[in-house]
């Protein structure tokens, strides 16, 4: 029987907001829109060129299996664009969070995974709790156990 294990761990990785890590976060933001913007674009633009070539291949456009066929596509086409809307919002949203936060501020940015030793008598779920805080960068902290 063993005494002690290493096991994977998720660490919280927390930034203090200054005006550079706002900055970068609102870059990476509107460039995320800007690329939802231009999917959305492709998207309907790919979608009316698969109607014209269903229409075109076919000997009478009117047929119902040839609508049924392009309703199909604009469903999908609807389906797609819905996805992308609500990921454009969810930017939107996070943009208008992050315009609204105070330098020195620290918010949570994401996690990172990393080993630990547990052993015998450890306490397990602090042993679990671990973050980092950074500052542009740079880490400020490390706690375990909080």
């Amino acid at each position: 029987m063993a005494d002690a294990l290493t096991i994977k761990r998720n660490i919280t990785v927390q930034a203090v907001v200054t005006p550079t890590w706002k900055q970068e976060a609102e870059r990476e933001l509107s460039q995320g829109i800007t690329t939802t913007d231009q999917q959305l674009a492709q998207l309907e633009q790919e979608g009316q060129q698969v109607i014209e070539e269903i229409r075109r291949q076919s000997a009478n456009p009117l047929d119902p299996r040839v609508q049924e066929q392009v309703a199909g596509v604009q469903q999908q086409v609807a389906a797609k664009r819905s996805e992308l809307e609500e990921q454009k919002r969810n930017l939107l949203d996070q943009q208008t969070t992050v315009q609204g936060l105070q330098m020195d501020e620290v918010v949570e940015q994401g996690q990172i995974e990393s080993t630990c030793t547990v052993s015998v008598g450890d306490n397990l779920v602090q042993k679990l709790q671990a973050s980092i805080v950074v500052k542009d960068g740079v880490v400020q902290s490390i706690s375990e156990g909080a």
